[in-house]
């Protein structure tokens, strides 16, 4: 039998405030691994294009980087509700740094181009790896490190304080690349998730009330728990709504992601410095949203109406993109795109945060993962393949894109029962798991 514990949480949340020492410890940490993120991205996509041309290989690596999540996921949230979810980002975020500090040794070392790329893939498949257990533990972990009446508001600084570490790294990674090069950027990466890492240690961690034993082997309590947070998310018909259309749009805004180096260097006659100003571009106006969404405060059917016009809005931006051909403009695009989608993503992270018992966050939240993702390493890979298929005709690519996501958004977005998960005003404190809800649930 399995002597799984239940998940560790931090002290209890009750009569805490916001700025409390564990959320602290968590939220800057974060941010200073997200600095260092951006700045080994804007480093890997630079040098994969300037070693290889290739449009399809880089969408293959984004591709292959996203999969593991998309698969992993649901069990790194079943991982999450079963262990000290703090133990895991301290596990997740030393393997990261080991993985770059490695990939950054071979640049060191000089490795001809044909090895440097193979270990950017193999480095790129364990980073999603580790993402689809880190990911779910830090959504979950969240809501345990302060009093349910603050997620909203920790949801907001958690975002902003990541935004805009992100912020800073893309509009220096560009800069840094030319400057100190891949390697060093690389370099700092590692030192990032070691930094991380150790903040995450200091949280203090007190183990929650025991859970039962399973009544069966453990890998099959293992899949049956998964099998739950399924359950619970598939049983709500607006939630499913949801997903789909973040699905959709994932999928139909993959372009985005795989040709901005094109657009920046054929487009805008620009280097890679406008694009790490483009991409905080980005970062700026997920900030506005976040920001915003905390600042606002309405009635659940004007919040619905907003979240609607976010969905819509954010994909008209984007899409049109390609035919900016002035950077101003091209930077107030996506700025105005960040915001409707940072608006979007708090609202919706909170409701589901709120609505989902304690016990079953971790597998919700990485099943969702999974849900909202599902058709991105694919999207990435077409994405590529689009690319070189049209010869980097961006415009065309881009505003078709936007269009589809807009149609699509539209068509699901109004269904009554979007709508109302949409307008559900938010319970003070997370409802505690239905009696329903087991370790071995019955068949429907």
């Amino acid at each position: 039998m399995s002597t799984a514990v239940a998940p560790e949480t931090s002290a209890p949340a009750a009569g805490r405030g916001l700025f409390n020492r564990d959320f602290l410890l968590l939220w800057q940490g974060q941010a200073v691994s997200q600095l260092g993120n951006q700045a080994f991205a804007v480093a890997m996509m630079f040098w994969t294009m300037e070693a290889t041309g290739s449009a399809s290989l880089m969408g293959l690596l984004m591709s292959l980087a996203l999969l593991p999540g998309v698969l992993l996921s649901p069990f790194g949230g079943t991982f999450a509700d079963r262990y000290s979810r703090v133990r895991i980002l301290v596990v997740c975020d030393l393997a990261s740094g080991l993985a770059v500090a490695a990939l950054a040794g071979l640049f060191f070392a000089g490795v001809p181009n044909e090895t440097a790329v193979a270990a950017m893939f193999a480095t790129a498949v364990f980073a999603g790896i580790v993402r689809a257990f880190f990911q779910p533990a830090i959504a979950a972990a969240l809501p345990d490190l302060v009093p349910a009446p603050h997620f909203m508001a920790a949801n907001s600084l958690n975002q902003f304080s990541i935004q805009i570490s992100q912020l800073l790294g893309q509009a220096a990674g560009g800069l840094l690349y030319r400057v100190i090069g891949a390697p060093l950027l690389f370099v700092l990466d590692a030192l990032s998730f070691f930094y991380a890492g150790a903040c995450a240690a200091l949280i203090r961690a007190a183990p929650s009330a025991p859970r039962p034993a399973p009544k069966s082997g453990p890998l099959r309590a293992f899949l049956l728990e998964t099998r739950v947070g399924l359950l619970f998310t598939w049983n709500r018909e607006g939630l499913r709504n949801v997903v789909l259309i973040a699905s959709l749009i994932n999928f139909l805004l993959a372009p985005f992601s795989v040709l901005l180096p094109f657009y920046v260097q054929l487009y805008l006659k620009a280097g890679a410095a406008w694009y790490g100003f483009l991409i905080a571009a980005l970062s700026a106006g997920s900030i506005a949203g976040f920001l915003l969404a905390g600042a606002l405060k309405l009635a659940p059917t004007a919040r619905g109406r907003l979240l609607l016009a976010g969905l819509v809005v954010g994909p008209i931006l984007l899409g049109a993109l390609g035919f900016a051909t002035a950077a101003p403009l091209a930077l107030l695009m996506i700025f105005g795109g960040g915001l409707a989608f940072g608006l979007v993503n708090i609202y919706l992270i909170t409701l589901i945060q709120l609505s989902t018992p304690a016990e079953l966050r971790g597998r919700v939240l990485g099943l969702l993962t999974t849900l909202t993702t599902g058709l991105l390493p694919l999207g990435m890979a077409l994405s590529g393949v689009l690319g070189d298929l049209t010869d980097k005709n961006v415009p065309l690519i881009f505003g078709v894109s936007g269009a589809l996501s807009v149609v699509l958004t539209l068509a699901l977005a109004t269904r009554p029962a979007c709508q109302a998960f949409f307008a559900t005003p938010a319970p003070s404190a997370p409802p505690s798991a239905s009696p329903r809800v087991g370790e071995e649930p019955v068949e429907p």
